[in-house]
């Protein structure tokens, strides 16, 4: 008998499912107003999932029109911080209520393990959601001290109409660290998911309604990156955008909110993170496995990933073979089975990326110590093996590039002083860790590297409370966390004479 954790259950479940695939604007779904869709492809087949509203400027602009509204009429702005709180808490629960249909609807869109979308995806999304609930009622103002004669105070309020444009390789949990603290924080938002990856963002929008967000304060609007997204960036009357995705397309962004209304701008980019170990790292077996999954989890397509290892010369050969034990077990598979560690590349434009990438490793005199091919082709999805370069140089593309898919690169060194030094040689700065048992080492590491998170003998421990973002050209502004708040208000000051 099947149960919901069989593969055929989740076939089944997919081939009855019917996504809401329209707009989400002043509190209901709507149709493209030129009628206009475009094809959602799913990545473990290459089927057509379904046609999904192509918003353009005219939608953009009733959405951001209609959260305008919402926010100068002041049913969300001006709501008592304990009641937005208790909608956002009954939002969080909503999400896990639906936890499947999400995880299923992720899964389908993306390509990444259906068990990852569960146990990992849905639940991280409710958390976020929930924390920065929890955090409405437990931030306070600030009274200067400014002396007997004056009263000053610093107040935090709502930055008004926020624009946030997400990636697709994390659709539901990128879209929860803009939505958790822009409804928190009591502005109205207009989300555009990535064109590969939308059918999430639609479904929430209808529950975050049900939850009690007032219409209007939360909108969605499908549509292509050069067309919804540079009319939301160049939106006269939106007053922050918050972008993640590619370093190219966030300089375009931060162009278009330039040439408009000089409205803030919140980055968190690319990257092409080193991960270092060191001759004396304390666990071989568990910095290989640490490696293989800060590369090869969610197929590579993270801005975090750890895609360069940067190893001393002396270990280097025993840490890759301890790497390959892993990857090996990492074989792509079919995202509906929940015994699938890896799944698909999210559509064939990524595929001949990474493709082109491992090509370009080899032209440029790197050795292909493991995989660097397309698999399960006869599925007509988008497969990569896992895959790891050695006698990777510092200059070479795959060292300097970032690839997004499950590419490792590997460099060696002789010494601290030169890893760091190779580490920081890159045009991002997003993530980085260091693997010593020395704690000399691993402070004099962590204050050298050019990264917004560093991590010591792990990759990537996540937790809400702390903030994430980059340096240099992985962007600026932090998500998670109280400091995502100061992307998304306004501090006043105001001076009361009391002489």
């Amino acid at each position: 008998m099947n149960t919901d954790a069989t593969p055929p259950d989740w076939h089944d479940r997919a081939a009855a499912l019917r996504p809401e695939t329209r707009a989400f604007i002043a509190g209901r779904y709507v149709d493209a107003q030129d009628g206009r869709t475009f094809d959602d492809i799913g990545p473990a087949d290459g089927r057509r999932l379904a046609a999904v509203a192509s918003c353009d400027t005219a939608d953009v602009e009733a959405a951001v029109a209609s959260a305008r509204a919402a926010f100068d009429g002041g049913r969300w702005s001006q709501m008592p911080p304990a009641s937005r709180k208790r909608v956002l808490l009954r939002f969080a629960e909503l999400l896990l209520a639906h936890r499947d249909e999400l995880a299923l609807l992720e899964t389908l869109d993306m390509g990444k393990p259906i068990a990852d979308s569960l146990k990992i995806d849905v639940p991280s999304a409710a958390r976020c959601i929930q924390w920065y609930a929890e955090s409405i009622d437990k931030l306070y103002d600030e009274v200067a001290p400014t002396g007997p004669r004056s009263l000053a105070t610093i107040t935090r309020e709502p930055v008004g109409v926020v624009g946030a444009i997400v990636p697709w390789n994390f659709p539901l949990v990128m879209a929860a660290w803009k939505i958790g603290p822009v409804l928190a924080a009591g502005n109205s938002l207009v989300l555009k998911p990535s064109e590969k990856s939308p059918l999430t963002a639609i479904r929430i929008a209808a529950l975050a309604v049900e939850a009690g967000v007032p219409e209007g304060v939360f909108n969605v609007v499908p549509g292509l990156g050069h067309t919804a997204g540079k009319a939301l960036a160049s939106s006269m009357d939106v007053d922050c955008i918050a972008f993640t995705g590619s370093t190219e397309t966030g300089k375009r962004v931060m162009q278009y909110a330039a040439r408009s209304n000089l409205k803030r701008v919140g980055l968190e980019c690319g990257g092409k993170s080193p991960n270092i170990v060191m001759a004396d790292c304390p666990d071989l077996d568990k910095a290989a496995t640490a490696a293989a999954f800060a590369i090869f989890f969610n197929q590579g397509e993270m801005c975090s990933a750890g895609s360069r290892l940067l190893v001393d010369q002396r270990i280097k050969d025993e840490l890759l073979g301890r790497i390959a034990v892993v990857a090996r077990k990492l074989a792509p598979g079919d995202p509906l089975d929940p015994s699938t560690r890896l799944g698909a590349i999210v559509d064939e434009a990524q595929l001949r990326r990474v493709l082109d990438y491992v090509d370009t490793g080899r032209a440029e005199g790197a050795t292909l110590r493991l995989g660097g091919r397309r698999v399960r082709e006869q599925s007509g999805g988008y497969y990569v093996e896992p895959t790891v370069f050695d006698d990777v140089a510092p200059g070479m593309r795959i060292a300097r590039e970032e690839i997004f898919g499950p590419v490792l690169a590997t460099l060696t060194f002789r010494d601290a002083e030169e890893a760091i030094r190779i580490a920081n040689d890159v045009v991002y700065g997003l993530a980085a860790a260091v693997w010593t048992r020395d704690l000399k080492t691993a402070h004099r590491a962590a204050r050298a590297l050019r990264a917004g998170m560093v991590y010591v003998n792990c990759y990537d421990a996540d937790d809400i409370t702390v903030p994430f973002g980059g340096y240099k050209q992985s962007g600026f502004g932090r998500d998670k966390s109280l400091h995502a708040f100061d992307k998304y208000t306004e501090l006043k000051t105001t001076w009361i004479d009391l002489g």
